[in-house]
This record gives C-alpha cells, sequence and structure tokens, in this order.
C-alpha cells in the first residue's frame, strides 16, 4: 500500500474520473510517478468527478491540497491546478480553456487525444519526461487502455466473469466515488490485478453485481430494437445499478452503433458507442455528436447525461442521434 505519509507531509489532491477503471488506474500510475520524482513527505488523497447533467465545472475548492492533479477529466483553469493529463477529445469546453493550456509553462500539463487510454498517457509521460517506469504497473496499463479503448478481441471476451481486471471494472463503475477510489487506488499502485480482484472491497460487491448481470443481459435483449445501423436500448423505465455497455454489441454484432437510454438514481443517460467488432466502418465522430447535446467523450464512444425530470428530452435526443448515426 502507498504510505498516506506523516501529519507533516505536502497534501497531494488527485481528482480523477469517477466510477471509471481508467480513472482509477491512471490515479494509481500518477501516485507512483509522483512519488518518485516529488521529494517526500507526500499524503495522497482521492476525489471522483463525474460528468453530470449541465455543464462540467470542477469547484475550485476540490482542488485545495498544497499539490492539485486532475486526470481523465475536462480541464478547467483555476489557479489551483498543477498538473493535468487527459485523451478526451471533447477535454476544452471552450477555445479560451484550449488557448489557457497552451499557454501553460510548468511542463506539467498533457493533453492527447490520440492516446486510447489517459493511463497510457501517464505512464507514457512518467517515462519520457520524468525517467520512472516500473514494470510491475505493466500490466494495469495494458488493461486500462484495452478496457477504455475497447481494445478486447470480441464483445464475447469483454463480458467474460473470470477475468479479474474485468471484474475491477464492473465494481469500480458501480462503487467508483471518492471513499471507495481512496481505498482501490493505492491497491492499484501496489498489488496485482489478481490479488486485487481477490480482495474483499472488489469480490463482495462484485458477487453482489455478478448475480445482475444475467437478468441486464435479458433486460437489454427485451428492451432494444435495430433501428436501420444502430441498435436502440432503452432501458429508463426503471433504475439501472449496472448498465453493460458491451452487451447490445454481443447482442447484435452485425450493426455498428449502439445508442442506451438508462436512468440511475441520480440522472437519466444517453451513451453512444461504436461496435468496434462491427463488420461496417465508423463513419461519425461520437465524440461530436454528444457535445452538440451537452455531453462529450471519445470519436469512438460518448454520453450525455440529463436531470431526472427530462426524460422526455432524453429520449428526443436518443432518436435524433440514432436517426444521425443511420443517415450517415
Amino acid at each position: 500500500m502507498i504510505d498516506p505519509g506523516p501529519s507533516d507531509a505536502r497534501r497531494v489532491v488527485v481528482a480523477t474520473h469517477g466510477h471509471c477503471f481508467d480513472g482509477a488506474a491512471c490515479a494509481a500510475v500518477f501516485t507512483r510517478m509522483l512519488t518518485a520524482i516529488e521529494h517526500p513527505p507526500l499524503a495522497f488523497s482521492y476525489k471522483a468527478c463525474t460528468y453530470g447533467p449541465g455543464p462540467v465545472v470542477i469547484d475550485p475548492s476540490v482542488l485545495d491540497g498544497d499539490i492539485n492533479a486532475l486526470l481523465d477529466f475536462r480541464y478547467t483553469t483555476c489557479p489551483g491546478l498543477d498538473w493535468y493529463f487527459d485523451h478526451h477529445k471533447t477535454a476544452f469546453a471552450t477555445a479560451n480553456e484550449l488557448q489557457h493550456f497552451l499557454g501553460d509553462s510548468t511542463g506539467r500539463r498533457f493533453y492527447d487525444p490520440c492516446c486510447g487510454s489517459c493511463t497510457r498517457l501517464v505512464a507514457d509521460v512518467a517515462r519520457d519526461r520524468f525517467g520512472f517506469h516500473d514494470p510491475s504497473l505493466d500490466d494495469l496499463v495494458s488493461w486500462a487502455d484495452r478496457i477504455d479503448a475497447a481494445r478486447f478481441d470480441s464483445a464475447d471476451q469483454a463480458l467474460r466473469r473470470d477475468l479479474p481486471s474485468l471484474q475491477i471494472m464492473t465494481v469500480v463503475a458501480h462503487k467508483g466515488d471518492g471513499p471507495f477510489l481512496a481505498k482501490l487506488v493505492p491497491m492499484l499502485a501496489s498489488r496485482s490485478l489478481d490479488d486485487i480482484a481477490a480482495s474483499p472491497i472488489v469480490r463482495e460487491p462484485w458477487r453482489m453485481l455478478a448475480r445482475k448481470l444475467d437478468a441486464l443481459v435479458a433486460r437489454i435483449r427485451e428492451h432494444s430494437s435495430r433501428a436501420g445501423c444502430v441498435v436502440l436500448t432503452d432501458l429508463s423505465d426503471a433504475v439501472s445499478e449496472i448498465v453493460g455497455k458491451y452487451v447490445p454489441y454481443a447482442l447484435f454484432p452485425d450493426l455498428p452503433y449502439s445508442v442506451v437510454l438508462s436512468r440511475s438514481r441520480t440522472c437519466i443517460k444517453i451513451s453512444v458507442g461504436f461496435n468496434p467488432w462491427s463488420p461496417v466502418p465508423r463513419r461519425h465522430d461520437i465524440s461530436a455528436i454528444c457535445e452538440r447535446h451537452g455531453g462529450g467523450g471519445h470519436p469512438v464512444v460518448g454520453a450525455i447525461a440529463f436531470p431526472l425530470d427530462q426524460l422526455p428530452r432524453a429520449r428526443d435526443v436518443a432518436q435524433a442521434i440514432v436517426r444521425e448515426l443511420d443517415d450517415g
């Protein structure tokens, strides 16, 4: 485990994308890098950032450490920001933010939309710019890259339940708030994925979630329909504790695009994705489509969040996205 440090240690706040395997993994690699290149002692704390309804704005009070990092999330011009890493094409909400980023002279802010995962970006920068590379992190970096960029051999492989990395991924998607990250990230920074998956922090919630996966597959099958080259899945009739983004690809392997409408306890969400195993090539930048409706993401996957009282509007937007993807 990473030592939290003595009481006189400098406080390092790592704000990262919550409920996301890549967000947790890049926080772990960043923790190891900073520990190697900064003067000790350091005391790390972890905060989860989420994309919800409305504008995505980081509260400046979040970055209240002696050293502050924002990872795998939309850029902020907050004066407290020290380190920044991201790979989303929609990282900058305005031209102002992009210019602020480009004007940085600290050499501690990094952005690469061509990188498959933020974890890979942090690992590459750590090696190439700061001379830090620990082979024990290679498995974590590889899986973060595979998961965030959907670089599986097939949709069925992405749904496998015997792989420790995918068990951790499922639990993080369900439980990955700040208190959970505070426990998980130090483990990712110091222990193998097999060991972490067998630990109570993952094993116990995984058992509960695994029982729900069969019901989820059946529910997605029941609530999905073909719309040209798109599979539309509407799960908004009930709260979904887990949403299997790869399930529509496994059920409809010939269709290149998926649009999933779901409802959590806090928001309505539209998830849009390109099926990387489809024989049909991608013709749309999904991040640009989602950004026009208030969301964001990558060229191959994106999402939009709405308040709970805006389900009719969310359904209209989902239908509009289906038409745009099918017309292309």
